[in-house]
């Protein structure tokens, strides 16, 4: 089964930008879609982007739409999450998943679809 690990998070300021990377191991990446999610402090996670494994994009997010990009390197065994224009609002741990085996391929339309997930990685944005 696929396993993902997230980085590229960290402290950044109101306006800055981060590229979040989620390589896959256990398997390869090409069949797969993957989400990136979010969850802040108090708040129930939520999903970001996700890319199918056929390139096509899902928006979750109206608040990230026109700075968050989502993009994927099937040769790295990478998808991305391209976070320019970031608010404080935009703090929170993201995360990468894939949707259960079966229906892997596709962007899954609920959360608890996702059935790989992994670690985290803290996105903080403050000045």
């Amino acid at each position: 089964q696929v396993q993902l690990v997230e980085s590229g998070g960290g402290l950044v300021q109101p306006g800055g930008s981060l590229r979040l990377s989620c390589a896959a191991s256990g398997d390869t990446l090409d069949g797969y879609a993957i989400g990136w999610f979010r969850q802040a402090p108090g708040k129930e996670r939520e999903g970001v982007l996700c890319i199918s494994s056929f390139g096509d994009i899902t928006d979750y997010a109206d608040s990230v739409k026109g700075r968050f990009t989502i993009s994927r390197d099937n040769a790295k065994n990478t998808v991305y999450l391209q976070m320019n224009t970031l608010k404080p609002e935009d703090t929170a741990v993201y995360y990468c998943a894939a949707p259960a085996l079966g229906v892997e391929a596709v962007c899954a339309p609920w959360i608890y679809e996702y059935d790989y997930w992994g670690q985290g990685t803290q996105v903080t944005v403050s000045s």
